[in-house]
């Protein structure tokens, strides 16, 4: 897996958005959380997703295609409070609409930053996402910068939040850093397209 990632697509509106047959899986969480950093850890590219120079600055609906098996789709990150509040509801419109009118999501990898609660903002996707039936994959991110002894911790103050985590099997702790912790999202994500 991840063997020919390639960048596919940005969109902008929904009348953008691509029919396409293969599975989506969409990433999502707050700005600055890491996406990108995430695509390209993953896939082994250094490249392959632009990292803003700064949270916000990434306004598109980003397809990669991945191995011609599925997509990643990179909504938008939310939250971001330098951004104005016209931009903030069309970021909003456009995930919500996305959401709406796309139908092949087989998964959501919901981005968290594991020094911190999950936001309000994160509740409000995860309401979104149970609304739509689209199965959450956990993902505690920037791992590296925590303590081993922390670990615990920071999934225990998800759990509060999001009770339906559980460890190993849909939440996993994740660094860009940290080749070790890759090997079990990808074996998650093997295992789910093997069903």
């Amino acid at each position: 897996m991840f063997i020919d990632t390639k960048f596919e697509k940005a969109v902008y509106n929904l009348n953008e958005i691509p029919v396409v047959q293969k599975p989506l899986i969409i990433l999502c969480g707050r700005s600055n959380v890491g996406k990108s950093s995430f695509i390209n850890s993953i896939s082994n590219r250094k490249n392959l997703a632009k990292i803003s120079s700064a949270p916000g600055k990434t306004r598109s609906i980003n397809y990669y295609n991945i191995d011609n098996k599925f997509y990643f789709v990179d909504l938008p990150g939310y939250g971001y409070a330098k951004a104005s509040k016209t931009e903030r509801i069309k970021w909003a419109e456009l995930i919500s609409g996305f959401l709406e009118k796309v139908n092949n999501i087989s998964i959501a990898i919901h981005i968290l930053d594991c020094r911190h609660k999950p936001t309000e903002l994160d509740i409000r996707l995860n309401k979104l996402l149970k609304y739509k039936n689209i199965p959450p994959l956990f993902l505690l991110n920037k791992a590296d910068k925590l303590k081993q002894k922390d670990y615990s911790q920071a999934y225990n103050t998800l759990r509060t939040i999001f009770p339906e985590s559980v460890i190993y099997q849909n939440t996993y702790f994740y660094s860009s850093q940290k080749g070790s912790l890759k090997k079990p999202v990808i074996k998650f994500l093997e295992k789910f397209f093997d069903q």
